[in-house]
């Protein structure tokens, strides 16, 4: 049964129609997924549905007294009221029944409760993340008939993302919702809407089966305007052949000529894709980031607890854990950012880092696109190639007009594509990347995703995109809860598994090479046995000469590498090529012992006398 239909709905903003003679129907229970791409017109659309936007032609019909709720992408929110009252407010007016305001009461209690809320804080003290959460609580106590959400799971952590995954899934309403989410989409939605060149398309089913329909469905797209414009250019050059054409006969083909222009010149191209390339600098040093015994705490509160771990060159690391839990502030604390209360954190040689923050804070609302980007120049320089600021920002989907929009002016999907596209223009051998995902439509975001399946450097990353994780990352720090961070191998399902295989999940984290010193003496289990002293004039000297030395072999090893790669290297002689080989031998073994004494100076360093 309908509870609202859209009839020839068409809605524009400029000269760019969003919405072109639109057609849908939304019935009662549905869970309805509209996808599509940043700037299509998505958001557009729920606002008609929610009546809060008249469109400029068409109809749309509600079912009488319907009952509708929205959660808007940006945060209006600003009150100095609690929480929990603003949450309250989502509660329709309720009879004077004890047992009715009781339940309006547990609901609230419920909702603020699984959403991570402080019932008790002020709104107006709170970030935009947190404001967000108390909109998308505000609308679920509400219960309505029709349960409009632009991307919900924005700034949730997983444990809420997979609460409002099994609410929605058992939700008596109906619900339309914007999501990047792939896991979320494939829980949730019961069909997919694709919105297109203004055009709705309706696909009944989960989004796997929609990628499969769509992926048929574009190939006869293809396969029909390629008949199409072959039939036309036979036609246009039967005009131009003249006399014929204007015989009374041929009269009709001549119109059936003029309405295939017509037809061809309405035609609106699909969006062109992102092409993210990165500056890559020089490589690190094979250590990039080496944490012994590290703690942190604020007011009281320990935030990481005795974290060791070490990340080499190369490495893909994801941080998963709760909101609050701490994942910032170990990023910090690897890029020295800020100080431990206990325990060392050393950088490896020649790091240089790109760091994609997650409050958009390096963006500055006043400033246009281009300048933003350019920094005060037109050009820049990607991959050892100066381009044209303009061109640049084609790339990542910013026309020239919009180019010269400020920044205020721009989505948030928009927005993300710009931080992305200056950060791309800094030489970097290891990426930071702070939920990079939010506000992504889904074609970018696999793009995405390839590139740093693809990048040759080293990479931390902050989400709660499961599915992103899984295909990223190799290697996942989990914040257990406590200030206790553990590792395990593997992107967010392989945690899944370990944490559920063992009765009590005590991962392993990253072993650490074993420690050699000379003149110890032996060692049991590959441990050292390391005198509890303070270091030597002499040792200190080599402690501080160690990291240089490290590089330098590094480099060299690089060198041999290479020889060792090149195609042409066994056509060498049998003498040179065996040379070539025990150098990379000797080198790595060089590079073994000296990370091994660097590593035993260190701990001997931090013992007490």
């Amino acid at each position: 049964m309908p509870i609202v239909t859209l009839d020839a709905v068409s809605m524009a903003y400029g000269h760019v129609p969003l919405l072109d003679a639109a057609s849908l129907q939304i019935d009662a229970g549905e869970r309805v997924a509209v996808i599509g791409r940043n700037g299509t017109g998505k958001s557009t659309l729920l606002q008609v549905l929610g009546r809060d936007l008249v469109p400029d032609g068409g109809t749309v019909w509600h079912q009488p007294a319907l009952s509708v709720a929205r959660l808007v992408q940006d945060v209006p929110l600003s009150s100095t009221r609690t929480v929990a009252d603003e949450v309250r407010d989502g509660l329709h007016a309720t009879s004077g029944d004890t047992d009715e305001r009781w339940r309006g009461e547990h609901l609230v209690e419920t909702v603020v409760s699984r959403l991570g809320l402080d019932a008790d804080a002020r709104v107006e003290t709170l970030s935009g993340g947190w404001r967000r959460r108390v909109l998308l609580a505000r609308a679920l106590v509400a219960t309505p008939d029709l349960l409009l959400l632009d991307e919900p799971t924005n700034h949730l952590d997983i444990a809420a993302i997979a609460w409002l995954e099994e609410t929605l899934a058992s939700y008596r309403g109906a619900v339309v919702f914007v999501t990047h989410d792939r896991a979320f989409l494939q829980r949730v939605a019961t069909r997919i809407v694709e919105l297109d060149r203004g055009r709705l398309t309706s696909w009944p089913g989960d989004y796997a089966t929609f990628l499969r329909k769509k992926q048929a469905w574009l190939e006869q797209e293809a396969l029909h305007e390629e008949k199409f414009d072959k039939k036309l250019a036979q036609e246009e050059a039967w005009l131009r052949q003249g006399i014929k054409a204007r015989r009374t006969r041929d009269e009709g083909r001549v119109k059936a000529l003029l309405a295939m222009r017509e037809e061809r010149a309405q035609r609106r191209a699909r969006m062109g894709q992102v092409e993210m390339r990165v500056e890559r600098a020089e490589a690190s040093g094979r250590l990039v980031f080496d944490a012994d015994a590290v703690s942190k705490s604020y007011g009281g509160r320990v935030v990481v607890r005795d974290l060791t771990t070490r990340v080499m060159r190369g490495d893909r690391i994801g941080l998963i854990g709760p909101n609050g839990a701490g994942k910032t502030t170990l990023l910090r604390l690897l890029l020295g950012e800020i100080t431990p209360d206990a325990g060392t954190v050393r950088q490896g040689a020649n790091v240089q880092v790109a760091y994609f923050d997650q409050q958009r804070e390096q963006l500055d609302p006043e400033r246009t696109v281009f300048e933003t980007v350019g920094d005060g120049n037109d050009t820049v320089t990607v991959q050892g190639q100066t381009r044209h600021v303009h061109g640049y920002l084609q790339d990542f989907l910013f026309s020239p007009a919009r180019a010269r929009s400020p920044v205020k002016a721009l989505s948030g999907g928009e927005r993300n594509r710009l931080l992305l596209a200056r950060l791309f223009t800094r030489p970097a051998n290891v990426l930071v990347m702070d939920e990079p995902t939010n506000d992504l439509d889904l074609e970018t975001l696999e793009l995405l995703e390839a590139l740093l399946v693809e990048w040759p450097g080293t990479l931390l990353l902050v989400s709660h995109d499961r599915v992103f994780l899984n295909h990223v990352v190799t290697s996942t720090l989990v914040f257990e809860g406590d200030g206790r961070v553990e590792e395990y191998v593997g992107g967010y399902d392989d945690w899944q598994r370990q944490r559920s295989a063992a009765a009590v999940p005590v991962p392993t984290a990253r072993p650490r090479p074993a420690v050699r010193t000379s003149g110890a003496a032996g060692t049991s289990a590959g441990t050292a046995t390391v005198a509890p002293r303070k270091l030597s004039y002499k040792e200190q000297r080599e402690l501080d000469d160690l990291p240089t030395q490290l590089a330098a072999l590094e480099r060299d090893h690089d060198e041999a590498q290479a020889v060792v790669a090149d195609s042409e290297f066994y056509k060498l002689p049998a003498d040179a090529i065996a040379t070539a080989l025990a150098r990379v031998e000797s080198l790595e073994s060089a590079l073994l012992d000296a990370m091994e004494r660097l590593e035993a100076l260190q701990l001997r360093a931090s013992r007490p006398v």
